[in-house]
């Protein structure tokens, strides 16, 4: 935890890596076998589950809990509220821990909208973006902008977060905030020589 800051009112387990230059702050929890990279942000009330993993330059904003089973790659970021689950369906009586959980993955880049709600057992791919209040239940495409509750495609997203729909490009789409070129791929969009087709 060298060069990390972790505000007096959070609580940091045993067996917890945390990245230099992250920042935990007020009444958050980050339990055992977690791994934090450097240069996240963890807000307000932030719970960070047994074993679950976050990559560098993530940003969790406050009330969000991720579960067991939960892996952020780099540079995501978890709006205030969303929530993630961990099993799909439970019961108090009748608790299958470890063996029941499902596992979520959001690769780099994903951008969870406030409130909206992740069900385990899915993957959203590089730099997809889910809108706020949006209940995803399925793995969501690179790039797609998602909605609803069930959440489904209505458009794009640039890795610099400039959103666009179909009927603006055919094959590869110029962004006009940012300049990068993105194609379609077998899942979703790629950045053409962009770090993703490296």
């Amino acid at each position: 935890m060298a060069n990390a800051f972790v505000h007096e009112s959070s609580y940091i387990d045993d067996d917890v890596t945390i990245g230099e230059g992250t920042k935990i702050w007020h009444f958050s929890h980050v339990l055992s076998g977690a791994r934090i990279g450097k240069h996240c942000s963890l807000g307000q009330n932030v719970n960070i589950g047994n074993h679950v993993v976050v990559g560098d330059g993530c940003k969790i904003q406050n009330n969000v809990s991720l579960y067991e089973g939960v892996t952020l790659e780099d540079d995501v970021f978890c709006g205030p509220s969303c929530v993630f689950t961990n099993d799909l369906n439970p019961r108090a009586a009748f608790p299958k821990g470890h063996s029941g959980y499902k596992p979520t993955r959001l690769e780099k880049g994903v951008t969870l909208g406030a409130n909206c709600t992740v069900v385990c057992g899915h993957t959203l791919h590089a730099q997809a973006m889910v809108a706020a209040g949006a209940v995803v239940t399925a793995d969501v495409p690179a790039h797609a902008l998602v909605a609803g509750v069930p959440a489904r495609r209505v458009g794009w997203a640039c890795t610099c977060g400039h959103l666009f729909k179909d009927a603006d490009f055919d094959d590869v789409y110029t962004c006009p905030t940012c300049g990068r070129q993105l194609r379609r791929a077998e899942e979703g969009l790629r950045e053409v020589n962009g770090e993703e087709d490296a």
